[in-house]
């Protein structure tokens, strides 16, 4: 865990939030306030309902510099967290993604993190990184608030809540490298080796080409593409960056990325035979 996180967390330690019981109102509320969720079928809503009110009981919210994290906060960043599980079986077993942290850091504002880099000359470089979020492999999520609250908002497709725990479903295989735990019999393969050649197959000719459109708008005043261009710094940040469209702007992203949506809805939306392996 890098040392500004861990300093956060004992900061933190004394103010936990309690644990919310999601009362109708509330849970309303919340999806008024983000209309990805609210255009969610109502069976969907019912079983984000009863995904995140567990999610709830499972995790611990704490508010950085003296934040208080209210219950409409919790359920707000709990909703968009169990989207992505939303179809991967009961609670129980779909939460297991989430099964490696238990501490939620809410900050009230961007963050500013201490990096260090070594340049191909061998120099070491230290410099501030802002975030908006941080999922840390087998440690705490940080999330700022305003991004929480801009999701979905004036029609872009972004949510740092959902950006950040899909970084968690990618770390079950290790370090986040955009290519998360595949089952055998995905997309029609024989076994997890066919599964991930698969993945590949879409995924990265898909990256070098939004890469290029991103480096072509930097440098040569092109249009900047719809997708945010944080994607093109990773394969982990366009996996995650592409998931954030495909949960809240589902219609425009299968537009802009044909190839990946079938991709996505096989991982995110499993057959009920897949979600029995």
């Amino acid at each position: 865990m890098p040392r500004f996180l861990s300093r956060l967390a004992r900061r933190v330690r004394s103010a936990v939030a309690p644990i919310p019981d999601i009362g109708a109102d509330l849970w309303l509320q919340t999806l008024n306030r983000y209309p990805f969720l609210a255009a969610l079928p109502l069976a969907d809503q019912a079983k984000l309902r009863a995904l995140s009110a567990l999610f709830l009981h499972r995790k611990e919210f704490s508010g950085a510099h003296g934040l208080v994290v209210t219950d409409a906060m919790a359920v707000a960043i709990a909703a968009q967290a169990c989207l992505p599980l939303l179809h991967w079986g009961e609670p129980g077993k779909a939460l297991a993604w989430y099964d490696d942290f238990v501490g939620i850091v809410v900050h009230p504002a961007e963050a500013l993190a201490r990096r260090k880099a070594v340049d191909e000359a061998g120099v070491v470089h230290h410099y501030d990184e802002v975030l908006l979020g941080e999922a840390m492999e087998n440690g705490p999520v940080m999330l700022s608030w305003p991004a929480v609250q801009g999701a979905g908002r004036e029609g872009h497709a972004t949510s740092v809540v959902i950006h950040e725990f899909v970084h968690k479903i990618d770390m079950k295989n290790g370090g986040a490298d955009g290519c998360p735990p595949l089952p055998p019999g995905f997309l029609g393969t024989a076994n997890a080796r066919a599964a991930h050649a698969a993945w590949r197959a879409a995924w990265e000719p898909a990256y070098e080409q939004f890469r290029e459109r991103v480096i072509i708008a930097e440098r040569f005043g092109g249009e900047w593409p719809w997708l945010d261009a944080y994607g093109a710094t990773a394969p982990a940040e366009f996996f995650a960056v592409a998931c954030e469209a495909y949960f809240v702007h589902r219609e425009r992203f299968a537009q802009e990325f044909p190839a990946l949506l079938p991709v996505l809805d096989a991982l995110f939306r499993p057959t009920q035979e897949l979600q029995a392996k």
